[in-house]
């Protein structure tokens, strides 16, 4: 075999197997993404979204912020389940929808994904907005209707600067979690 032959050979061999570890990387890259980024309870979301008409990437970004998928997580402040609603909150949604759970049925996936999604339904109906809907979700309704009328933190109807740190983080992270699960699942 002439050298000019082994040399071409070895050239191929680096760039298959270049090729090789660039498809393997994102073959691994994306598998690790979608392990970050689960869709558990897909039938549940997928019931909601269309029930309520929010998108499934913005159910599954707030269940993942919220919880990272733990049905039986309860914050310090109480808030409970996969979307972490407080139970004062489950109530008012209770008075509106007509139904009556207890408190405990916000631990099951149903309940609990249903009623995180009509509040984020009836908040997009109000805001007309997701950052502004996320803001809402983590801080408080009422909360963010004051923040909508300061011009210092307000303009036209957007908020420019959240005065809490926590909610301005939160907001980040759903849009950043919605925007992935879109890329990844292609979902709306």
């Amino acid at each position: 075999m002439s050298r000019a032959l082994r040399r071409y050979i070895t050239v191929m061999a680096l760039l298959l197997a270049a090729l090789l570890a660039a498809i393997a990387y994102v073959v691994v890259a994306g598998y690790i993404a979608r392990m970050m980024h689960p869709t558990h309870y897909a039938g549940l979301v997928s019931e909601c979204a269309a029930e309520f008409g929010v998108p499934r990437s913005v159910i599954f970004a707030v269940i993942k912020t919220e919880s990272s998928f733990r049905v039986d997580a309860v914050s310090p402040d109480g808030a409970t389940g996969l979307m972490q609603l407080m139970p004062d909150t489950f109530d008012w949604l209770q008075s509106k929808s007509g139904e009556s759970y207890t408190v405990d049925a916000l631990c099951d996936p149903a309940v609990n994904i249903r009623y995180g999604t009509m509040l984020l339904a009836m908040l997009y109906g109000e805001f007309g907005r997701w950052d502004t809907v996320y803001a809402a979700y983590n801080a408080g309704l009422n909360r963010v209707r004051l923040w909508l009328s300061d011009p210092d933190i307000s303009q036209d109807g957007t908020l420019t600067d959240i005065p809490y740190p926590e909610t301005d983080s939160y907001v980040k992270k759903v849009e950043t979690a919605a925007a992935e699960y879109r890329r990844l699942y292609d979902i709306e």
